[in-house]
């Protein structure tokens, strides 16, 4: 299958998604592990579709820098690094879903962004506007519907854990809202797909490259440290989301070179 399967698979549902709702737009989740085109695939069914389709990412979302300051003073100091359950104001994601579904014609609803290389929420008065009710809302995010990590070894999985979580607080208070507050939130969506890479270590793999495209040359060794460490964050969920433990419906099994292989439904 070629790339553009994915923005197809992602007409179709929100067209199937319409037909079985009518009256209010798609709601439709996709998820996959950092590198793996989450932002590129949105890009090509954004340019194609025919749809009014408002659209922004779990990455948008994240708690302003402040925010996390506060929980790394107060819980722990791994909090102040966004990305993990937790960093993300879903009151402000779910507010947006709610707005874009029951907006009439003339009504502007701001879509949030975030910037990363200032590791700040952009301030509001800057973010785009959506202006009446969508057919479709996309939102894309690294855990869009991921479950608690089960049957995992308890022991640390990376030098992160095992030097900056010994007692297992930051992990504790990680899983915790994934196991309350995000599922609230991940009931909002008609559906999820979930982008599949064949294991973990290419997960390294793809957001090392990532981020060298975007410096235009390759990390030096203090830079692909930090990298490591910055990904060590994710691993025990991207883990447990690779070997099934999410609630996607679509799965796109793809291999080292993003290509795609298959396309999986479960019931």
């Amino acid at each position: 299958m070629s790339a553009q399967s994915v923005p197809a698979l992602i007409e179709a549902i929100i067209r199937a998604a319409r037909a079985e709702r009518p009256g209010r737009p798609a709601i439709v989740g996709l998820a996959g592990p950092q590198g793996a085109g989450k932002t590129t695939f949105c890009a090509r069914f954004l340019a194609d579709t025919s749809w009014r389709v408002a659209h922004f990412s779990l990455d948008d979302v994240y708690l302003t820098k402040a925010e996390r300051a506060h929980m790394a003073k107060s819980i722990h100091p791994l909090f102040a690094t966004r990305g993990p359950p937790g960093t993300h104001d879903l009151d402000l994601a779910k507010r947006t879903i709610t707005m874009l579904t029951s907006a009439r014609p003339n009504d502007h609803t701001p879509l949030p962004r975030f910037d990363k290389s200032s590791d700040e929420r952009i301030p509001e008065s800057e973010w785009p506007v959506f202006v009446g009710r969508p057919d479709a809302i996309l939102v894309d995010g690294w855990c869009l519907g991921a479950n608690v990590p089960t049957g995992m070894d308890v022991k640390p999985l990376n030098p992160l854990e095992e030097g900056e979580d010994p007692h297992r607080i930051w992990r504790n208070h990680m899983l915790a809202p994934l196991a309350t507050r995000y599922p609230l939130f991940f009931a909002l969506f008609d559906l999820f797909i979930y982008l599949r890479g064949p294991n973990f270590d290419i997960v390294r793999h793809w957001r090392f490259e990532q981020e060298e495209e975007l410096l235009g040359r390759r990390l030096t060794d203090d830079e692909a440290e930090t990298m490591h460490r910055f990904i060590d964050h994710f691993e025990r969920i991207t883990r447990a989301m690779i070997e099934g433990q999410h609630r996607a419906r679509f799965i796109v099994q793809m291999d080292e070179f993003r290509r795609i292989l298959a396309v999986e439904q479960r019931a």
